[in-house]
């Protein structure tokens, strides 16, 4: 009998936990009030709570892994669910050690893409639940995802042990076996939720889809002309940081924009007067954009959670991809790829960029 994909998957859980394979999951939960969130699941019976094909992306799991293992790796193994692009974040914090992948098992999926936070209320959810799933079953984008979604070529997980098939099955439950870890999580679940292989078509054709989207996104909404430019799109900005908070690429364990360096006081004030005969209240926040932008550039998954949050809504998740694509292409990186590639901001060497000397 067909199974849909989040019963199989729920099933899976379920079972990992009764027989001992896992001590722990984390997944999106439906919580007592409704809402959803990611929740550390230890009891079977609570799995039932479990919704994690959910498309919405509350907060980013792999900024939360990263936090969760900082001082060291998990004691037990734990089962997660994330989506590929939380995958390769917290892949990038592995590498640059604020976070551990010990005793962890990964379950993702071909990913269809998620609604932003205050597209889904009580009242529109079970529609657009049934329009999305309508959509992914049909390899189609649904106009309402995160523009960071829509525009998404990455939408197949590198690294997971395990990988569901999403994407232009129809409503059946698919699983890949993507390594020996894998092999062993599904060994005794049962034949008819396992099958080999990605349909390479469906994937050529998404990707496709989405590079246009892109292109198109990258084009209209972050198509910045100089600094009158950025001006522009970041004079905005109300100097919340909230973006940098929701990144799960943000590394730097004390910020230079959140201490007393970055901080006005009078003589700064009196300085931008005397030279302006003017100053914007908050200040910096050019600067404070572009300095993130060298910072994360390089590793940016392009999970679009940085412009979910911005209360000003400032395109940010699609300047920032944007930027980040070509210096990915320069280095030829893909972030969260391989957790064996080291980063390139971390490698010397003399004979790099030699296109750039003259």
């Amino acid at each position: 009998m067909e199974v849909a994909p989040e019963t199989g998957l729920r099933q899976l859980l379920e079972h990992l936990l009764v027989v001992g394979k896992v001590k722990a999951v984390i997944t999106l939960t439906k919580t007592e009030n409704d809402t959803v969130s990611y929740s550390l699941v230890v009891d079977a019976k609570e799995i039932e709570r479990a919704v994690p094909l959910y498309p919405l992306m509350p907060a980013n799991l792999g900024k939360i892994l990263s936090r969760l293992t900082m001082r060291g790796g998990l004691s037990q193994p734990v089962a997660i669910v994330a989506k590929p692009c939380e995958l390769r974040g917290f892949v990038e914090m592995v590498k640059r050690r604020q976070g551990c992948i010990d005793n962890m098992f990964f379950i993702s999926f071909t990913c269809g893409g998620v609604f932003p936070l205050k597209q889904v209320s009580d009242e529109n959810e079970e529609g657009l639940l049934v329009e999305y799933w309508g959509s992914v079953g049909k390899n189609e984008i649904h106009p309402n995802l995160r523009p960071a979604c829509r525009g998404c070529v990455e939408f197949i997980p590198y690294t997971a042990d395990v990988t569901l098939r999403l994407i232009g099955e129809g409503s059946a439950c698919v699983m890949v076996t993507n390594n020996d870890r894998g092999e062993w999580l599904l060994e005794d679940v049962g034949t008819e939720l396992v099958e080999e292989g990605l349909k390479e078509d469906i994937v050529r054709e998404l990707r496709q889809q989405r590079s246009q989207e892109q292109s198109r996104l990258f084009e209209n909404d972050a198509g910045i002309n100089g600094l009158d430019g950025l001006i522009d799109v970041f004079g905005k900005c109300i100097g919340c940081h909230a973006c940098s908070k929701a990144c799960p690429i943000c590394y730097c364990m004390l910020c230079s924009f959140e201490s007393r360096v970055s901080e006005y006081g009078p003589a700064d004030y009196h300085r931008e007067l005397s030279r302006k005969r003017g100053v914007r209240i908050p200040p910096g926040t050019v600067y404070f954009h572009l300095g993130r932008m060298t910072h994360m550039a390089i590793s940016c998954v392009g999970c679009g959670s940085c412009e979910d949050v911005c209360p000003a809504s400032i395109p940010i998740s699609t300047i920032f991809k944007k930027a980040g694509k070509s210096i990915q292409e320069m280095f030829g990186y893909v972030p969260g790829k391989n957790l064996s590639e080291i980063v390139p901001i971390c490698v010397f060497d003399t004979d790099e960029l030699r296109e750039v000397e003259n």
